[in-house]
């Protein structure tokens, strides 16, 4: 895109010097003076100041440019009619960019040449209509083609800008799904490396023990084998959940809801509204966690009667919110929990938000939401 603004303002340079040439060479050996070539050069630098120099981005064109333009202008208009026209090399940015502007600006300069040609002379001749005509038709015509010039540029670059975003959204997704492939191997490794391995470790020693059952060397170290061995598969569950295999993210918060009731007795259930969309693994998992870790919170420390899980399909936000009518608590002073601190951290580096809301009495609702974008 770089290369099309260069080339645009390329045309744009030569047709300013072309037309302030043309337009004022005549009028400058006819007057003969030092004032007006110094006004021409004048205006010359102020246009290399504004335009060469500076560099505006494109389609700005700076007022005090138009001013001190449009003065010097006036400087050459007052010393000899003849330089009329050379108003156009004042309006040259604005030629490329608003094609009306430009052609108004052609009409107004040939019709003020035909006036000055009555003006001087009383009456204007066929020649003098013919060669003003084809100036003008001349000029339209630039006008014309470098604005078509600057049109194209603008179209392509919107054109490159979607095809980059477009190409930064599928590395995106490229990228997650390489995070989700990976973490599937690292799964599959782990499980059929170290757990495996622990589990027959704790299966031979669980053997050994039944020979020698006081030996105490063999209890510690067939505690430390289960300890590896759970440890293990909480990375594996970690890495690869069971829970999202069969009907992704809402089945696996209705099966949540589900244990918790069973285990305990209290009243969960799981609510989902929305048209349900499809949501990326890495997105569905950390949802997941999110949620298992407000339940858990909820089991432990709530002393709740009714736990309620709602995923809800908005516009432009999935939200999960998990609410209990148990004990509450202040969230300053548990800002700094670990549970909370690791489901904030999740949200985030999604590019969503977490949201704690308690007070003593009055149950706890933890509201996590993601834009649509973070899909």
């Amino acid at each position: 895109m770089e290369s099309w603004e260069r080339s645009r303002r390329r045309w744009q340079h030569a047709f300013f010097v072309s037309w302030l040439v043309l337009t004022s060479a005549g009028p400058l050996m006819e007057v003969g003076q030092v004032l007006p070539v110094a006004l021409v050069a004048g205006l010359a630098a102020w246009y290399a100041v504004w335009f060469v120099l500076r560099t505006p981005p494109a389609g700005e064109v700076p007022l005090p440019y138009v001013v001190g333009g449009g003065l010097l202008w006036l400087g050459l208009f007052a010393i000899d009619s003849s330089f009329l026209v050379v108003c156009l090399s004042v309006l040259v940015p604005y030629c490329m960019d608003a094609v009306r502007i430009g052609l108004v600006a052609v009409l107004s300069c040939a019709g003020g040449w035909l006036w000055h040609s009555y003006h001087e002379g009383g009456s204007i001749t066929w020649t003098e209509i013919a060669i003003t005509a084809l100036i003008a038709i001349s000029a339209a015509t630039s006008v014309g083609y470098f604005y078509s010039v600057a049109r194209q540029s603008a179209e392509r670059k919107e054109l490159i800008d979607q095809l980059q975003a477009a190409q930064e959204a599928r590395a995106a997704a490229e990228r997650q799904a390489g995070v989700a492939a990976e973490r599937q191997r690292l799964a599959r490794d782990i499980h059929d490396s170290l757990t495996q391995g622990f589990a027959s470790v704790v299966m031979l020693l669980e053997a050994a023990q039944e020979r020698l059952p006081d030996d105490r060397h063999l209890t510690q170290a067939l505690r430390a084998a289960r300890e590896n061995l759970a440890e293990s598969r909480r990375v594996v569950r970690a890495l690869r959940p069971g829970e999202l295999d069969d009907g992704g993210l809402p089945e696996a918060l209705r099966r949540l809801s589900g244990r918790l009731s069973d285990e305990t007795g209290i009243d969960a259930h799981t609510v989902i509204t929305g048209a349900l969309r499809p949501l990326d693994a890495h997105v569905q998992v950390e949802l997941l966690r999110v949620a298992q870790e407000a339940v858990a919170n909820a089991r432990r420390h709530a002393h709740a009667e009714q736990v309620t899980l709602t995923l809800s399909y908005m516009e432009d936000l999935v939200v999960l919110d998990v609410h209990d009518d148990g004990d509450g608590f202040d969230p300053e002073r548990a800002a700094a929990g670990h549970g909370l601190l690791i489901m904030l951290e999740r949200m985030e580096q999604l590019g969503g938000t977490l949201l704690v809301e308690s007070a003593a009495g009055e149950g706890t609702t933890v509201v996590a939401s993601l834009p649509v974008s973070a899909r």
